[in-house]
């Protein structure tokens, strides 16, 4: 059973532990379903989603996040690429350079939302070296990596991290 969205963006965390269970492919492909539903710049979908499951792929993806183990040793991960040439088609540089980097970051956050929904926890990697993981995932040069997302059943539950209050970060223009 899933959880509502409100639920869902309250009890997101990032984790970073994870058990060996492995993902039910239906799950796995829901999530990346719900990649798929993002909003994009002039519905161009400029987007490409690896489900990578093969450990030395993972370890190597792992190697490329600065030694960051954690993306290792979580049964999948998802990585997310954009696609800027197809957004440039239609939106010229501004496509290139930042619609596909929102609308991608749109698909990621679905993800993120969806592993919750369904009991799993996921992690938001952006720190990487772009071109080992186009170099481990064999990218063709229209594809540029722009997450790795680990997901699995998590080991623990992080406690929810500090937030801004509203009145610091909402200014009502009238």
């Amino acid at each position: 059973m899933t959880k509502d969205v409100i639920e869902c963006i309250l009890e997101r965390r990032s984790v970073r532990h994870f058990k060996p269970d492995p993902i039910p492919e239906a799950t796995l492909g829901r999530l990346v379903d719900a990649a798929r539903w993002a909003p994009s710049a002039g519905n161009i979908q400029p987007w490409k989603f690896y489900v990578v499951v093969n450990q030395k792929v993972k370890e190597q993806l792992a190697e490329a996040a600065y030694g960051q183990s954690f993306v290792a040793r979580a049964p999948v991960v998802i990585v997310v690429c954009a696609l800027p040439e197809s957004s440039a088609e239609r939106y010229g540089q501004r496509g290139r350079e930042l619609y596909c980097l929102q609308d991608t970051a749109a698909a990621i956050q679905n993800i993120l939302l969806a592993a919750t929904a369904y009991g799993l926890g996921s992690c938001w990697v952006g720190a990487f070296d772009e071109e080992r993981v186009k170099e481990v995932l064999e990218l063709s040069r229209q594809e540029r990596p722009v997450a790795l997302i680990p997901v699995g059943y998590a080991e623990r539950e992080p406690k929810p991290p500090a937030r801004a209050s509203l009145d610091r970060v909402v200014k009502v223009v009238e």
